[in-house]
């Protein structure tokens, strides 16, 4: 159960900020059904299933098979917070760019139709011998085109901060200036190059307006980013929305990661 002076999962007054898993690698190879059961007894609110997994929230669900994952998520007290691609955008080849946007929109479909409120989305680097502000704006043009076709269909495009030179907040910020679509939004991903230039601080205030979403890792792992201070800056800049559990590392037991990192959660969340 929750520790004291926890929210409570589970209650329609929902905490500012709530706790979610994406199954990036924890959880990864469990069934649909395994996903929402372990997510309820951990006491996490909502997941976003990332593409390729083993719960299989694909594009090529059927409309049937759109309705029961739907169904199954209505009757858990787990939300669907997203579906997590690896739409990209910064591709020089014409083709590759359009084919990348054209699985956004189909992914935007699949998220109307299972409940889902919106998907992640990301720049994966910068290529070469291509002005890096000509990818830039490219990357953000492109996001303003498919959060767009999202807004038609209620889902919301959220944006993480990703790949190489793309990662960098500066770089970021040039992508999202290009971006203006209300529709558009950013994942922060709890990066290192979050604390380069000016520091955590002046970074997350560069972009912290446009930011829905955050990716956390285990918290248990006190080097990994500075999580006292980011949770700090979360608090005094009042977030409101979700951080969600993306580790790479997969422990022997992963309920009992889940468990230990939530507690950590509670106590930075205070």
């Amino acid at each position: 159960m929750a520790a004291m002076g926890a929210p409570v999962f589970g209650l329609e007054n929902k905490p500012l900020i709530q706790l979610g898993l994406v199954t990036y690698n924890w959880g990864k190879a469990w069934d649909l059904a395994t996903l929402l059961k372990v997510c309820e007894v951990m006491e996490y609110a909502g997941v976003e299933l990332r593409s390729t997994h083993a719960h299989k929230v694909e594009p090529d669900l059927s409309k049937t098979e759109r309705a029961d994952v739907k169904k199954r998520f209505a009757d858990s007290p787990v939300e669907l917070y997203g579906l997590g691609t690896a739409c990209e955008y910064h591709s020089a080849d014409p083709a590759v760019l359009k084919r990348n946007i054209e699985e956004t929109k189909a992914f935007i479909h699949l998220a109307h139709d299972v409940g889902a409120s919106g998907i992640k989305v990301r720049p994966n680097g910068l290529p070469k011998d291509v002005p890096v502000e000509k990818t830039l704006e490219q990357i953000g043009k492109s996001l303003d085109e498919v959060a767009a076709h999202g807004s038609e269909h209620g889902v919301e495009i959220r944006t993480e901060v990703h790949g190489r030179g793309t990662a960098e907040i500066a770089k970021f910020v040039e992508i999202m200036k290009h971006s203006q679509h209300e529709n558009s939004t950013v994942c922060w991903n709890c990066n290192p190059a979050d604390l380069e230039g000016e520091g955590l601080a002046k970074n997350w205030e560069a972009l912290r307006k446009r930011v829905h979403e955050i990716h956390i890792h285990d918290l248990r792992n006190k080097d990994s980013y500075p999580w006292e201070e980011f949770f700090a800056l979360l608090k005094k800049t009042k977030f409101s929305g979700w951080t969600l559990v993306e580790e790479g590392k997969v422990p022997d037991d992963v309920p009992k990661a889940m468990k230990e990192v939530r507690a950590e959660w509670e106590r930075l969340t205070g």
